[in-house]
């Protein structure tokens, strides 16, 4: 069996036996007391990871942590509350998006060197990059729960043991009549392709490559995203694997990725799930795979543990900044989004 093959198999038998591993001596900051932070809680929890302080903004976040978790909990928010905070082994920054870069920044500056911001660490690449500029030896990774999915990697084994992907195509499609308006900065909603369609296209692009050519087409417009609400596009990745896309925000559809093989294809419908379409057939069946944790938010308990093991991060591999930078330019021409931070 080929070096890579073998690799592919480690990594989908490394994440599905993370249960096995032992961290009930590390010690983790979350600070966030939102949605995100809750999900990275209850994660720890199932970890056995027991050392945890939480720093949240509000005291109405303090109660909801406080009547769940047994953790260390301090309301108030990070700028008051980090630089008292000693050394922890991983420190996950969970705040609103807007706040997750000022909050690397000073985790940086206190002391902090195991970092991981939730996705997509900015809606701004420039910020990332700003970001990037103050890393020294601090290891800084962006939260792309998605590739650490255990499908995800059982997907890519399956691949490499039928040759490699030949063609790929995905559908983004938002179904806005759920997204939580009202709730977030203005700039979360006009940049939405970054802050929430991302998941599906980075996925596509971790499978193929990063795109050698692309050409992309926006038509229509939103309220509230106007620089278009069907996206159309296509081209040739970096290890030159032909791909589509589309998505129509003002119609049906949902989150897909489908790649093909000379054998088979497969889907990702959901993203938490697998089947396959064996050739010279039409039927698609679901594909067995394991997971650690079946009632916690997939990936997150994965990227914990990817996280606090240097050994298994390079094996496994996590977004860095100059990755998630390139995810950002990415959405920033497929939606065609003309930004820059002020």
């Amino acid at each position: 069996m080929p070096n890579y093959i073998k690799m592919t198999n480690q990594e989908y038998n490394q994440l599905k036996d993370i249960k096995s591993r032992a961290l009930n001596d590390k010690s983790v900051l979350i600070i966030g007391g939102g949605f995100m932070g809750k999900q990275y809680a209850h994660a720890l929890a199932e970890l056995n990871v027991n050392d945890v302080t939480i720093i949240t903004r509000g005291e109405k976040q303090f109660s909801d942590f406080s009547n769940k978790f047994e953790y260390n909990i301090i309301a108030g928010g990070f700028e008051k509350h980090l630089p008292t905070i000693g050394h922890k082994d991983l420190v996950v920054i969970a705040t609103p998006t807007e706040l997750i870069v000022p909050a690397a920044k000073l985790a940086i500056k206190t002391g902090q060197d195991v970092i991981l911001l939730e996705k997509p660490g900015s809606l701004f690449h420039q910020e990332l990059f700003s970001l990037n500029e103050i890393i020294d030896r601090q290891k800084v990774r962006v939260g792309y729960n998605r590739l650490l999915y255990p499908n995800f990697h059982k997907l890519k084994m399956l691949v490499e043991n039928e040759g490699g992907i030949t063609s790929c195509k995905f559908d983004f499609t938002e179904w806005t009549h759920k997204i939580p308006f009202n709730v977030y900065q203005d700039d979360e909603y006009k940049l939405w392709g970054i802050s929430n369609s991302l998941h599906v296209i980075s996925m596509a692009f971790e499978l193929i490559g990063m795109p050698k050519e692309l050409s992309s087409y926006q038509f229509g417009k939103l309220d509230w995203h106007p620089s278009g609400s069907v996206f159309i596009g296509s081209g040739i990745s970096e290890q030159k694997i032909p791909f589509s896309y589309h998505a129509n925000w003002e119609s049906s559809g949902r989150w897909a990725v489908e790649i093909m093989t000379k054998k088979n294809a497969y889907r990702l419908i959901p993203l938490e799930g697998l089947y396959v379409c064996k050739k010279g057939t039409t039927e698609w069946k679901p594909v067995d795979f394991e997971i650690a944790f079946e009632d916690t938010k997939f990936g997150i308990a994965e990227e914990i543990v990817v996280m606090l093991d240097d050994k298994l991060e390079r094996k496994i591999g996590m977004t860095t900044l100059e990755k998630a930078i390139q995810y950002n330019k990415l959405a920033e021409k497929i939606f065609d989004y003309n930004i820059t931070k002020t």
